[in-house]
C-alpha cells in the first residue's frame, strides 16, 4: 500500500520560512517525479514544484525563487523549502507522485493527505 505522509506545516509570520517534507512508503520512490501542490480555500489545487527521479527542478511561477524542492531518494523523502511566506501562500500543502513528467493533477498517481501552512500578516 502506497502512502505519502506530509509533515512540517504550521503558522508563521510573513516573511518567515517552513520547510515541508514528505515521506513516501510502498512505491519505488526513486522511479517517480515528486511534486507539491496546494489549494486554498474556495479555490483549485494548483502546482508549486516538481523534482524528478534525477532531481532536476521546476517551479511555478508564483513561487519561483522563493521555494525550494529537493529529494533524498536514500530516505524516501520529498522536501519543500519556503523562504519569504506570503499571506497569499496560505493553503493546503499537498505531496503527489507520478510516473510521467506532468503538472496536471488528474495524471498523478499517488496523494498525501495533506498539509496546512497558515501566513499570518
Amino acid at each position: 500500500q502506497v502512502q505519502l505522509v506530509e509533515s512540517g506545516g504550521g503558522l508563521v509570520q510573513t516573511g518567515n520560512s517552513l520547510r515541508l517534507s514528505c515521506a513516501a512508503s510502498g512505491l519505488t520512490f526513486s522511479m517517480y517525479h515528486m511534486s507539491w501542490f496546494r489549494q486554498a480555500p474556495g479555490k483549485e489545487r494548483e502546482f508549486v514544484a516538481r523534482v524528478r527521479w534525477s532531481g532536476t527542478t521546476y517551479y511555478g511561477d508564483s513561487v519561483k525563487g522563493r521555494f525550494t524542492i529537493s529529494r533524498d531518494n536514500a530516505k524516501n523523502t520529498v522536501y519543500l523549502q519556503m523562504d519569504s511566506l506570503k499571506p497569499e501562500d496560505t493553503a493546503v500543502y499537498y505531496c503527489a507522485a507520478a510516473r510521467r513528467v506532468t503538472t496536471v493533477r488528474h495524471e498523478y498517481d499517488y496523494w498525501g493527505q495533506g498539509t496546512q501552512v497558515t501566513v499570518s500578516s
